[in-house]
């Protein structure tokens, strides 16, 4: 069975469906319409390409970040449709504000062979790279469950008050897990949801970026 996956604006009005905090971005499709959003957004602000088939944005340089001025915008803008590529297909641009943060996580859906839909949190950034930490569960995920997760992820102080930063919000992120359950358990043919980073901002998880693959 062939497989599709949707682009970043769709992707994060799925996920906010169920729950899933994403940032107040607007979906334009030129230079004029980023700089409009950027001013109604308030700057700085990042803007990235977005398409169905545009999967790896950062290893491909389309995104800008730290836009602090109209000019900067546009530019920005008129950059990235510049380097969208014939197969790329139809592509838009994500304007959003910058968020602040320190701390990262992933979350997500990995459909297994044997058990079926399970949620995935994990720590992200370089810490991915260096610990691998990574705990499942197999859906559906009730609060207890999310708590238990989060309860298994390592090493704990991530978790807590960090580097003047507010623990993170365990109810907010287990609301997450629990949202992505739901997700799963509502579309049969999801093949995987991956939220990276899910950024702790003032200690609320925020999904900066997902990725949604479904049966096509």
């Amino acid at each position: 069975m062939t497989a599709r996956t949707l682009s970043e604006a769709e992707a994060k009005r799925l996920v906010a469906r169920y729950g899933v905090p994403v940032p107040d971005e607007r979906e334009v499709h030129d230079p004029p319409g980023a700089v409009a959003a950027a001013a109604a957004l308030g700057f700085p602000v990042a803007v990235k390409l977005c398409g169905p088939r545009i999967v790896h944005k950062t290893e491909r340089g389309l995104v800008r970040l730290g836009l602090g001025d109209p000019g900067a915008v546009e530019q920005a803008a008129a950059g990235l449709l510049a380097a969208a590529a014939p197969e790329d297909g139809p592509v838009s641009l994500l304007v959003a504000p910058m968020a602040r943060f320190t701390r990262e996580l992933i979350a997500g859906v990995h459909v297994d062979d044997v058990f079926g839909p399970c949620v995935m949190l994990g720590l992200g950034g370089i810490l991915a790279e260096v610990l691998g930490e990574v705990v499942f569960r197999v859906v559906p995920l009730e609060p207890p469950d999310a708590e238990d997760m989060i309860d298994d992820l390592r090493p704990p102080e991530f978790l807590g008050p960090f580097r003047g930063e507010p623990a993170v919000d365990r109810s907010g992120l287990a609301a997450v897990l629990c949202g992505l359950s739901r997700l799963a358990l509502a579309h049969p043919g999801l093949r995987s949801v991956d939220l990276n980073p899910l950024a702790v901002v003032d200690g609320r998880p925020l999904a900066l970026d997902a990725l949604v693959e479904v049966a096509g």
